[in-house]
């Protein structure tokens, strides 16, 4: 069966400073338990703000570090998931229920794309 990356973008200007409510961390969790269940989830994480990482470039036979926060970004990669998916159909329901755990005040987009396997 395939596998599927699900990058997990936040818009930082719409999250709570605080981070995720209680609320939306109980929901989160019981379909990752749904998820997990099924035999679907393989490995997922939230990710540390952009505040604490670092950018690595390569351009032009040149190399540069870059320390966060970029504040370039509007969106940032707020976490991942790995799941086994039947299909790309089946890949798209989980995160659709996924990004249907946040409150409405929260933008999140989710990229899911099919791992290339080989």
């Amino acid at each position: 069966m395939p596998r599927y990356l699900s990058v997990i973008r936040i818009d930082e200007t719409t999250a709570p400073p605080e981070g995720p409510s209680p609320q939306l961390m109980e929901r989160m969790g019981e379909l990752i338990e749904e998820i997990t269940k099924a035999g679907v989830m393989l490995d997922n994480a939230g990710l540390t703000p952009q505040s604490q990482g670092k950018r690595v470039h390569w351009e032009g036979g040149e190399l540069s570090v870059t320390d966060g926060p970029f504040t370039e970004s509007k969106e940032v990669i707020g976490g991942y998931s790995i799941t086994q998916c039947k299909d790309m159909d089946e890949a798209l329901e989980w995160t659709k229920r996924f990004v249907k755990v946040h409150e409405e005040f929260w933008t999140v987009t989710c990229e899911v794309r099919e791992i290339a396997e080989g």
